[in-house]
Protein backbone atom coordinates (compact mmCIF):
# COMPACT_ATOMS: atom_id res chain seq x y z
CA UNK A 1 0.00 0.00 0.00
CA UNK A 2 2.53 2.34 0.92
CA UNK A 3 4.31 2.06 -2.60
CA UNK A 4 1.23 2.28 -4.52
CA UNK A 5 0.76 5.72 -2.22
CA UNK A 6 4.81 6.86 -3.14
CA UNK A 7 3.76 6.00 -7.11
CA UNK A 8 0.64 7.95 -7.48
CA UNK A 9 2.30 10.89 -4.87
CA UNK A 10 5.56 10.56 -7.22
CA UNK A 11 3.41 10.95 -10.54
CA UNK A 12 1.69 14.01 -9.50
CA UNK A 13 4.76 15.73 -8.26
CA UNK A 14 6.32 15.20 -11.73
CA UNK A 15 3.40 16.21 -13.76
CA UNK A 16 3.26 19.34 -11.39
CA UNK A 17 7.27 19.70 -11.24
CA UNK A 18 8.13 19.54 -14.80
CA UNK A 19 5.56 22.78 -16.13
CA UNK A 20 6.57 24.61 -13.23
CA UNK A 21 10.65 23.62 -13.76
CA UNK A 22 10.00 24.33 -17.83
CA UNK A 23 8.37 27.53 -16.88
CA UNK A 24 10.88 29.08 -14.71
CA UNK A 25 13.53 27.75 -16.85
CA UNK A 26 11.85 29.82 -20.11
CA UNK A 27 11.34 32.80 -17.85
CA UNK A 28 14.86 32.87 -16.82
CA UNK A 29 16.08 32.37 -20.51
CA UNK A 30 17.74 29.36 -19.33
CA UNK A 31 16.44 27.54 -22.34
CA UNK A 32 14.30 28.57 -25.07
CA UNK A 33 12.28 25.73 -27.44
CA UNK A 34 11.59 27.69 -31.10
CA UNK A 35 9.01 26.27 -33.16
CA UNK A 36 9.56 26.28 -37.09
CA UNK A 37 9.10 29.66 -38.81
CA UNK A 38 9.29 31.62 -35.62
CA UNK A 39 11.92 34.00 -34.45
CA UNK A 40 12.30 35.56 -30.98
CA UNK A 41 14.00 38.88 -30.82
CA UNK A 42 15.34 40.24 -27.69
CA UNK A 43 15.51 43.85 -26.41
CA UNK A 44 17.42 45.12 -23.23
CA UNK A 45 17.27 48.45 -22.17
CA UNK A 46 15.15 49.48 -25.38
CA UNK A 47 17.61 48.22 -27.60
CA UNK A 48 17.42 44.76 -29.87
CA UNK A 49 20.49 42.61 -28.39
CA UNK A 50 19.86 39.87 -31.27
CA UNK A 51 17.45 37.63 -32.52
CA UNK A 52 17.29 33.10 -32.42
CA UNK A 53 15.60 31.87 -35.20
CA UNK A 54 16.73 28.22 -35.33
CA UNK A 55 14.39 25.80 -34.63
CA UNK A 56 14.08 23.10 -31.28
CA UNK A 57 16.14 24.08 -28.07
CA UNK A 58 18.13 26.88 -27.69
CA UNK A 59 20.47 28.09 -25.18
CA UNK A 60 20.08 32.45 -25.14
CA UNK A 61 22.90 32.95 -22.83
CA UNK A 62 25.26 31.03 -25.12
CA UNK A 63 24.66 34.18 -27.92
CA UNK A 64 24.05 36.95 -25.62
CA UNK A 65 26.38 35.84 -22.49
CA UNK A 66 25.19 37.53 -19.20
CA UNK A 67 23.35 40.00 -20.66
CA UNK A 68 20.38 37.21 -21.01
CA UNK A 69 19.93 37.00 -17.03
CA UNK A 70 19.18 40.78 -16.99
CA UNK A 71 16.34 40.66 -19.97
CA UNK A 72 13.62 39.20 -17.75
CA UNK A 73 13.62 42.39 -15.48
CA UNK A 74 14.67 45.20 -18.02
CA UNK A 75 13.79 43.57 -21.24
CA UNK A 76 11.63 41.55 -23.52
CA UNK A 77 11.28 38.87 -25.43
CA UNK A 78 9.29 39.46 -28.83
CA UNK A 79 8.03 36.33 -30.36
CA UNK A 80 7.71 37.24 -34.12
CA UNK A 81 5.59 34.42 -36.70
CA UNK A 82 7.51 34.07 -40.07
CA UNK A 83 4.26 32.03 -41.75
CA UNK A 84 3.23 33.01 -45.17
CA UNK A 85 0.68 35.43 -44.89
CA UNK A 86 -2.40 35.61 -47.84
CA UNK A 87 -4.35 38.56 -48.25
CA UNK A 88 -7.54 39.50 -51.03
CA UNK A 89 -8.24 43.04 -51.05
CA UNK A 90 -11.74 43.71 -52.62
CA UNK A 91 -13.35 46.36 -54.79
CA UNK A 92 -10.34 48.84 -55.27
CA UNK A 93 -11.73 51.44 -56.95
CA UNK A 94 -10.20 52.68 -60.08
CA UNK A 95 -11.52 54.40 -63.38
CA UNK A 96 -10.67 53.02 -67.05
CA UNK A 97 -9.68 55.66 -69.70
CA UNK A 98 -13.25 55.53 -71.26
CA UNK A 99 -14.45 56.37 -67.69
CA UNK A 100 -16.19 53.13 -66.55
CA UNK A 101 -15.60 53.01 -62.62
CA UNK A 102 -14.46 49.64 -62.23
CA UNK A 103 -13.87 47.57 -58.71
CA UNK A 104 -10.43 45.52 -58.57
CA UNK A 105 -9.95 42.74 -56.10
CA UNK A 106 -6.05 41.80 -55.60
CA UNK A 107 -4.63 38.81 -53.84
CA UNK A 108 -0.96 38.97 -52.44
CA UNK A 109 0.97 36.74 -49.89
CA UNK A 110 3.74 37.65 -47.97
CA UNK A 111 5.93 36.85 -45.01
CA UNK A 112 8.00 38.66 -42.97
CA UNK A 113 11.86 38.34 -43.54
CA UNK A 114 13.03 41.23 -41.39
CA UNK A 115 11.50 40.84 -37.66
CA UNK A 116 13.40 43.50 -36.03
CA UNK A 117 12.01 46.03 -38.57
CA UNK A 118 8.62 44.30 -38.57
CA UNK A 119 8.59 45.28 -34.52
CA UNK A 120 10.25 48.79 -34.40
CA UNK A 121 9.88 50.58 -38.12
CA UNK A 122 5.95 50.63 -38.36
CA UNK A 123 3.27 51.01 -35.65
CA UNK A 124 0.93 49.01 -37.83
CA UNK A 125 2.93 46.97 -40.50
CA UNK A 126 0.34 44.64 -41.69
CA UNK A 127 -2.60 47.72 -42.11
CA UNK A 128 0.36 49.85 -43.82
CA UNK A 129 1.27 46.96 -46.83
CA UNK A 130 -2.24 46.77 -47.18
CA UNK A 131 -2.76 50.65 -47.95
CA UNK A 132 0.29 50.17 -49.65
CA UNK A 133 -1.12 47.54 -51.71
CA UNK A 134 -4.39 49.33 -52.11
CA UNK A 135 -2.34 53.08 -53.74
CA UNK A 136 -0.13 50.70 -56.06
CA UNK A 137 -3.81 49.16 -57.44
CA UNK A 138 -4.96 52.18 -57.54
CA UNK A 139 -1.67 54.33 -59.42
CA UNK A 140 -1.10 51.69 -61.67
CA UNK A 141 -4.27 50.74 -62.62
CA UNK A 142 -6.24 53.83 -63.05
CA UNK A 143 -6.61 55.53 -66.39
CA UNK A 144 -5.58 52.38 -68.73
CA UNK A 145 -7.81 51.32 -71.30
CA UNK A 146 -10.52 49.47 -70.77
CA UNK A 147 -9.31 46.20 -73.08
CA UNK A 148 -5.89 46.07 -71.07
CA UNK A 149 -7.62 46.12 -67.71
CA UNK A 150 -9.69 42.86 -68.70
CA UNK A 151 -6.75 41.13 -70.38
CA UNK A 152 -3.15 42.01 -69.65
CA UNK A 153 -3.55 40.72 -65.34
CA UNK A 154 -0.03 39.17 -65.24
CA UNK A 155 1.95 42.77 -66.70
CA UNK A 156 -0.40 45.02 -64.03
CA UNK A 157 -0.20 42.27 -61.45
CA UNK A 158 3.83 42.69 -61.48
CA UNK A 159 3.57 46.03 -62.08
CA UNK A 160 2.18 46.62 -58.62
CA UNK A 161 4.56 43.99 -57.04
CA UNK A 162 7.69 46.03 -58.04
CA UNK A 163 5.89 49.04 -56.88
CA UNK A 164 4.94 47.59 -53.51
CA UNK A 165 8.15 45.91 -53.06
CA UNK A 166 10.69 48.56 -52.06
CA UNK A 167 8.76 49.90 -49.01
CA UNK A 168 7.53 46.43 -47.52
CA UNK A 169 10.93 45.74 -47.08
CA UNK A 170 11.41 48.68 -44.67
CA UNK A 171 8.71 47.11 -43.28
CA UNK A 172 10.41 43.60 -42.54
CA UNK A 173 8.31 41.96 -45.35
CA UNK A 174 8.96 40.01 -47.97
CA UNK A 175 6.05 40.34 -50.77
CA UNK A 176 5.57 36.98 -52.70
CA UNK A 177 3.07 36.41 -55.51
CA UNK A 178 0.74 39.53 -56.33
CA UNK A 179 -2.20 38.73 -58.49
CA UNK A 180 -5.13 40.55 -59.61
CA UNK A 181 -7.89 38.11 -59.69
CA UNK A 182 -11.07 40.03 -60.68
CA UNK A 183 -11.75 43.38 -62.24
CA UNK A 184 -15.77 43.89 -62.51
CA UNK A 185 -17.71 46.96 -63.43
CA UNK A 186 -19.47 48.79 -60.77
CA UNK A 187 -21.85 51.04 -62.89
CA UNK A 188 -24.86 49.04 -63.77
CA UNK A 189 -25.92 51.65 -66.87
CA UNK A 190 -22.28 51.09 -68.52
CA UNK A 191 -22.65 47.26 -67.86
CA UNK A 192 -26.01 47.07 -69.76
CA UNK A 193 -24.20 49.59 -72.50
CA UNK A 194 -21.08 47.18 -72.82
CA UNK A 195 -23.33 44.31 -73.08
CA UNK A 196 -25.13 45.74 -75.40
CA UNK A 197 -22.00 46.59 -77.32
CA UNK A 198 -20.89 42.61 -77.10
CA UNK A 199 -24.05 41.73 -78.66
CA UNK A 200 -24.37 44.26 -81.40
CA UNK A 201 -20.55 43.21 -82.33
CA UNK A 202 -21.66 39.42 -82.16
CA UNK A 203 -24.20 40.07 -84.09
CA UNK A 204 -21.62 42.16 -86.56
CA UNK A 205 -19.54 39.19 -86.41
CA UNK A 206 -21.87 36.57 -87.17
CA UNK A 207 -23.40 38.59 -90.24
CA UNK A 208 -20.19 38.90 -92.20
CA UNK A 209 -19.21 35.07 -91.49
CA UNK A 210 -22.70 34.68 -93.31
CA UNK A 211 -21.93 37.16 -96.16
CA UNK A 212 -18.29 35.25 -96.56
CA UNK A 213 -20.06 32.37 -96.71
CA UNK A 214 -22.52 33.44 -99.54
CA UNK A 215 -19.72 34.78 -101.04
CA UNK A 216 -17.50 31.48 -101.37
CA UNK A 217 -20.61 29.97 -102.56
CA UNK A 218 -21.27 32.29 -105.31
CA UNK A 219 -17.61 32.11 -106.36
CA UNK A 220 -18.03 28.61 -106.80
CA UNK A 221 -21.12 28.69 -108.41
CA UNK A 222 -19.84 31.29 -111.36
CA UNK A 223 -16.78 29.21 -111.46
CA UNK A 224 -18.87 25.74 -112.06
CA UNK A 225 -21.25 27.68 -114.66
CA UNK A 226 -17.82 29.31 -116.14
CA UNK A 227 -16.65 25.53 -116.49
CA UNK A 228 -19.90 24.32 -118.19
CA UNK A 229 -20.24 26.77 -120.74
CA UNK A 230 -16.27 26.45 -121.78
CA UNK A 231 -17.30 22.69 -122.11
CA UNK A 232 -20.20 23.56 -124.18
CA UNK A 233 -18.60 25.66 -126.52
CA UNK A 234 -16.08 23.15 -126.76
CA UNK A 235 -18.95 20.60 -127.74
CA UNK A 236 -20.35 23.54 -130.12
CA UNK A 237 -16.87 23.86 -131.87
CA UNK A 238 -16.25 20.07 -132.42
CA UNK A 239 -20.13 19.10 -133.38
CA UNK A 240 -20.38 19.91 -136.93
CA UNK A 241 -17.10 17.75 -137.74
CA UNK A 242 -18.17 14.61 -135.94
CA UNK A 243 -21.38 14.95 -137.95
CA UNK A 244 -19.87 15.28 -141.30
CA UNK A 245 -17.73 12.78 -140.23
CA UNK A 246 -20.56 10.71 -139.93
CA UNK A 247 -22.67 11.89 -142.85
CA UNK A 248 -19.49 10.98 -145.11
CA UNK A 249 -19.76 7.31 -143.70
CA UNK A 250 -23.83 7.59 -144.28
CA UNK A 251 -22.94 8.60 -147.84
CA UNK A 252 -20.94 5.89 -148.92
CA UNK A 253 -23.92 3.70 -148.36
CA UNK A 254 -26.78 5.09 -151.24
CA UNK A 255 -29.82 3.34 -149.81
CA UNK A 256 -29.11 3.85 -145.80
CA UNK A 257 -28.37 7.75 -146.63
CA UNK A 258 -31.85 7.82 -149.14
CA UNK A 259 -33.44 6.49 -146.33
CA UNK A 260 -31.67 8.67 -143.45
CA UNK A 261 -32.48 12.13 -146.10
CA UNK A 262 -36.02 11.20 -146.58
CA UNK A 263 -36.50 10.89 -142.62
CA UNK A 264 -34.78 14.41 -142.11
CA UNK A 265 -37.08 15.49 -144.87
CA UNK A 266 -39.93 14.20 -143.02
CA UNK A 267 -39.14 16.02 -139.60
CA UNK A 268 -38.45 18.84 -141.00
CA UNK A 269 -41.68 19.30 -142.71
CA UNK A 270 -43.90 18.07 -139.40
CA UNK A 271 -41.63 21.09 -137.84
CA UNK A 272 -43.16 23.57 -140.07
CA UNK A 273 -45.68 25.84 -139.57
CA UNK A 274 -47.35 24.91 -143.22
CA UNK A 275 -50.26 22.97 -143.93
CA UNK A 276 -49.67 19.25 -144.40
CA UNK A 277 -51.73 17.13 -146.62
CA UNK A 278 -51.52 13.50 -146.71
CA UNK A 279 -52.48 12.13 -150.02
CA UNK A 280 -52.78 8.32 -150.53
CA UNK A 281 -49.77 7.83 -152.94
CA UNK A 282 -49.46 7.68 -156.42
CA UNK A 283 -50.32 5.04 -159.13
CA UNK A 284 -47.90 2.50 -157.91
CA UNK A 285 -49.59 2.71 -154.83
CA UNK A 286 -46.49 4.65 -152.56
CA UNK A 287 -47.49 6.62 -149.78
CA UNK A 288 -46.52 10.98 -150.36
CA UNK A 289 -46.60 13.83 -148.39
CA UNK A 290 -47.68 17.16 -149.73
CA UNK A 291 -47.11 20.17 -147.59
CA UNK A 292 -49.85 23.55 -148.78
CA UNK A 293 -47.55 26.50 -147.36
Amino acid sequence: MSYLVSLILGGVITLVAIPIVYNLGRSAQLWRVIPERTVLVYTLFGKVIGTLEEPGINLPFKCFGLRTFLVPFFGKVYTVSTTIYQHYLRNQLVNSAEGAPMGVGIWYECFISNPTAYLFENSDPVGSLSANVSTAVIKQLSNLELDVLLEDRDALSRKVREEVSPTSEQWGFTLGSTYIRKVAFRDAGMIKEIERKVVNRLRQVTASMRQDGENRVAIISSNAEKEASRRLGQAEAVRPKIVGEALSEIRENEDVAAVLFDLLDLQATLKSDGKIILNTGDSQGGAGILLNS
